[in-house]
């Protein structure tokens, strides 16, 4: 019950992340005089609709999103106040709105999350298991803090575990902050190995990291900036390992896997916690991930997303400047429109694996 619960839940915070989008949208087409012919929260039937102005307004059945209907997006409907007929800067506005709504969401999430709590962790080795082989002056110490890990620099308590892992154990290069002083540890040869931590067993390089710490609210709100910036980064890291084959697109998952994996994550954390709550707070927390993963993927230069379109309206922009010629609007509604069915073929081809992984 509380499985279905918490799925339940995912699925409405979906609908919120893409109609908290689609209001990004909505508000800056509107403050910039672009005409929107409807504003809809949810999609399919209408429940409720009510015509303000030149803007219709509607409640649809499924709260699994909604959209912003402007004038003139695709083609060139004669009307002034049509997108298409906008300055470049009012369309690169309103494209760019909906991912910022979806990172200030997240930013929000985050932050609300960290102001909770009076304490924060911090990346400090507070355990060296047998087996690990750099102990000492010339190797990692308790107490050291990780700064930097192969030069990546360690902005939350989360990262350092991040990028150890990404590591082969082969000449990992340590920034440490030991007794108020950097102490560089270059070219450390470690190998993982297998221990038992805690009740369970794992395979490592045997570091236990993370010492909480109080907090005051300027630190935690710092924390909260840190982490939601983070994130943006470790978007761009897996999208740079999915290019270089480092992850397997066989691995990627659409949004039945998510909500599966979210759903599942609440359920252990109400588990080992014995509290609702903290289900739902480990379910928010993934889905500040999520909306920062949403802000950046949209802008991402591929036609029939938001970035696409960025794409076309600089182009457009470069060649007008250069040759007095634009892309015609019809030939830019083909490359959209033939990006959208194959995004569409590819979300249809990963759901069926999600589906797949969760029955087997």
């Amino acid at each position: 019950m509380a499985r279905f619960l918490y799925i339940l839940l995912v699925i409405v915070l979906f609908g919120v992340l893409i109609a908290i989008h689609e209001f990004g949208h909505f508000i800056t087409a509107k403050l910039l005089g672009v005409k929107v012919n409807e504003f809809a929260i949810g999609m399919g039937p209408a429940l409720w609709t009510k015509q303000k102005g030149e803007t219709l307004y509607a409640l649809r059945a499924f709260p699994v999103g909604g959209y912003c209907a402007m004038e003139g997006e695709d083609e060139d409907t004669g009307d002034p106040r049509a997108f298409s007929r906008q300055k470049g800067w009012k369309k690169i506005i309103i494209l760019c709105a909906g991912s910022f709504m979806n990172f200030l969401l997240g930013l929000i999430i985050v932050v609300a999350l960290a102001l909770g709590s009076s304490q924060m962790a911090v990346p400090v080795v507070t355990e060296l298991l047998d087996g690990f082989q750099h102990q000492g002056e010339a190797g990692l110490m308790v107490g050291d803090q990780i700064v930097s890990v192969d030069g990546n620099p360690v902005l939350v308590n989360g990262d350092a575990a991040f990028f150890l892992r990404r590591n082969d154990g082969n000449g990992m290069d340590l920034v440490v902050e030991r007794q108020g002083r950097r102490v560089e540890l270059n070219g450390l040869d470690m190998k993982r190995f297998e221990y038992t931590y805690a009740g369970q067993t794992s395979t490592g390089f045997g570091i236990i990291l993370g010492e909480m710490r109080d907090a005051s609210i300027p630190q935690r709100l710092a924390s909260g900036f840190a982490e939601t910036i983070d994130y943006v980064r470790i978007v761009w890291i897996s999208l740079g390992d999915l290019v270089t084959g480092r992850v397997a697109v066989s691995e990627l998952s659409g949004v039945i896997g998510v909500v599966d994996v979210v759903s599942e994550m609440g359920t252990q954390y109400q588990t080992e916690a014995q509290s609702a709550l903290a289900g739902v707070l480990g379910v928010l927390s993934m889905m500040a991930l999520i909306a920062v993963n949403l802000a950046v993927m949209n802008l991402l230069p591929i036609p029939a997303l938001d970035g696409g379109r960025i794409f076309f309206v600089l182009l457009n922009g470069i060649l007008y400047a250069v040759a007095r010629k634009r892309i015609p609007e019809k030939y830019e509604g083909y490359v959209h429109a033939g990006a959208f069915v194959v995004l569409l073929a590819l979300m249809a081809v990963v759901a069926l694996h999600d589906v797949w992984n969760i029955f087997t």
